[in-house]
């Protein structure tokens, strides 16, 4: 069962870089989260907000070496795992890096192999549980910014919201099932950040 308080992003940018050697692993390469860049989350005219992952926003999760897997579409068995030791994520100016080593023999790697190719999987996602946030109500739209998270997984995805990663991320509307529920946990986040205060 997901945890509704936990949320995703796509990201979007250039290709995953894959390195091919038909003797070697599949060496995979890329960006689930990049730092300074606003994405809308949600309609602006209606519900939505803007939002941007501050810098070192992954510190704590990496200090603290949060279990990370690495899926396709948030969904099913991880390919690759932080635990294991076949997960490496580190942050650097630009974002989370993402670099893994993928098995060949495995059928799920097989299965989206050829699309990663085509450049049909070229973007990338991250989920996560905001620790620190930011609102500024100040602006023309509401501005969200994440300095600190727990996260659950990478993944390999179709849709972006920020437009500056590679591989991919789900708006937080398709994530929490519709604008009423946007709404809701929107206003429970404000709230739990008042009661900081």
């Amino acid at each position: 069962m997901s945890d509704p308080t936990r949320e995703v992003r796509y990201c979007a940018v250039a290709p995953i870089e894959l390195r091919e050697d038909t003797d070697k692993p599949l060496a995979v390469t890329g960006y689930a989260a990049v730092f300074g860049e606003r994405t809308a989350i949600g309609p602006l005219d209606k519900w939505g907000w803007e939002e941007v992952v501050e810098a070192g926003a992954f510190s704590a999760a990496l200090d603290r070496r949060d279990d990370v897997t690495f899926l396709i579409d948030h969904e099913g068995l991880p390919l690759a795992r932080t635990s294991s030791g076949t997960l490496m994520l580190s942050q650097d100016q630009r974002g989370l890096r993402v670099e893994t080593e993928l098995d060949r023999q495995d059928p799920d790697v097989q299965r989206i192999l050829p699309k990663m190719r085509r450049g049909d999987l070229s973007k990338m996602s991250f989920a996560f549980i905001a620790e620190k946030e930011t609102w500024d109500e100040s602006g023309a739209h509401p501005l969200r910014s994440i300095g600190s998270v727990r996260l659950f997984d990478v993944s390999i995805v179709t849709d972006p919201a920020y437009q500056g990663t590679e591989i991919g991320l789900r708006s937080k509307a398709a994530a929490l099932g519709g604008s009423a529920l946007c709404v809701r946990r929107r206003m429970q986040m404000r709230g739990r950040l008042s009661g900081l205060r």
